[in-house]
C-alpha cells in the first residue's frame, strides 16, 4: 500500500508534461492541467483542450490500459453514446512504472441528480446504452478477474468481505436483513453465455451535457462476464420510476436484479466506513435503497 500511495502522490502536472515530451513531443507545447474530477484508479489530466492523459495510480490498474487500447475503437462503433477514444499508449520509464494513456476529451460534467432533466428518460437511455453494450459479440473480450476487479465474476469473490463488514459494523446495519438480500444473491447464479460488461456504472463515469446522458467513461473494469455489476446505478443514484424503467427498458431478470442488488449491497457495506464522507453517505444512500426495496417486496 505504501509504494501504491508514494506513486500516486508522484503523477502530477510536471510528470506529465515531462512523460508527454519525451514520448510525443508533437504535443510538448500544449499545457496540462488536472481534471477537477480526475478519479482514483487513474490520475487524468487535460492535454490541451481536446485530450485527456490517463495515468494508472497502482499497479493493479495498469493492464487496464492496453485493454483500453485494444477493446475501445472494438466497442465504440456498435454503441448509442460516445465513450473514450484512445489516440496514444505511453511507456513507463525511470519516473513512473506503468504504461499510460492518450485519449480523446469528451466534454460534459459527471451525472449528479441537480444536472439531469428528466431521470426517468436518464434511466432509459442508460439501460438502451447497457443493452447495446452487452448485444456486441463477446468472442476474444476479456473475461472477469483481477483486470475487472472482479467485476463480472460470480459475487462470491466477495463473500468474505461481506462477512467481515458484517462483524466490523455491528449493530450500525441490520445483520439478518442484510444476511438475506446477500444470501439470495448468491443463490441466483448467472447461467447465461458471458456479455460485455461495463464493470464501473457510476455516477463519476456517466456524463451529461444540457439534462440528458451524454457519454459513458472509464472502461477500466470492462470485460465479458455476468452483466449484474452494471445494475448497481438502480440502488445509488435511481429509484421509483426510474429504478423501473431502467430495469424494464433493460429486460433484467429476476436473477440479474437479485445479484446486481447483492453488488450493490457489497459496495455500501465496505465503503460505509470510508474516510471520504462523501462516500460514506453515498454508501448509506445505497444500502437504505437496497433495504428499503425488500421491505416493501414483503
Amino acid at each position: 500500500m505504501g509504494d501504491e500511495i508514494a506513486i500516486a502522490d508522484r503523477i502530477d502536472v510536471a510528470l506529465v508534461r515531462r512523460l508527454v515530451a519525451a514520448q510525443f513531443p508533437r504535443w510538448a507545447r500544449l499545457p496540462v492541467r488536472p481534471v477537477r474530477h480526475g478519479g482514483w484508479d487513474n490520475r487524468t489530466f487535460h492535454l490541451g483542450d481536446a485530450m485527456t492523459v490517463r495515468l494508472p495510480s497502482a499497479e493493479g490498474y495498469a493492464p487496464q490500459v492496453a485493454k483500453e487500447q485494444r477493446w475501445l475503437p472494438v466497442l465504440a462503433p456498435h454503441l448509442p453514446l460516445p465513450v473514450p477514444t484512445p489516440l496514444a499508449q505511453g511507456e513507463p520509464d525511470d519516473d513512473y512504472p506503468f504504461p499510460w494513456s492518450v485519449h480523446r476529451w469528451i466534454d460534459g460534467e459527471v451525472a449528479a441528480p441537480d444536472r439531469i432533466a428528466d431521470l426517468t428518460g436518464f434511466a432509459v437511455d442508460l439501460a438502451g446504452f447497457l443493452a447495446a453494450l452487452q448485444a456486441v459479440d463477446p468472442t476474444g473480450g476479456p473475461a472477469a478477474a483481477a483486470h475487472s476487479a472482479w467485476r463480472g465474476a460470480p459475487l462470491a469473490t466477495y463473500d468474505g468481505d461481506v462477512r467481515r463488514a458484517l462483524d466490523r459494523l455491528g449493530d450500525r446495519v441490520p445483520a439478518d436483513a442484510v444476511t438475506a438480500i446477500w444470501a439470495a444473491a448468491l443463490a441466483a447464479a448467472w447461467a447465461g453465455p458471458p456479455v460485455w460488461f461495463h464493470g464501473d456504472v457510476a455516477v463519476g463515469n456517466l456524463l451529461v451535457r444540457d439534462g440528458r446522458l451524454a457519454a459513458v467513461i472509464d472502461f477500466g473494469c470492462c470485460g465479458v462476464g455476468d452483466p449484474a455489476c452494471d445494475v448497481v446505478i438502480a440502488w445509488t443514484l435511481l429509484h421509483g420510476r426510474s429504478r423501473a424503467a431502467f430495469r424494464e427498458t433493460l429486460a433484467i431478470d429476476p436473477a440479474t436484479w437479485a445479484r446486481g442488488r447483492g453488488w450493490a449491497l457489497w459496495k455500501a457495506l465496505i465503503s460505509l466506513d470510508d474516510p471520504d464522507r462523501a462516500k460514506a453517505a453515498g454508501a448509506r444512500h445505497a444500502l437504505d435503497e437496497v433495504l428499503a426495496e425488500r421491505w416493501a417486496a414483503g
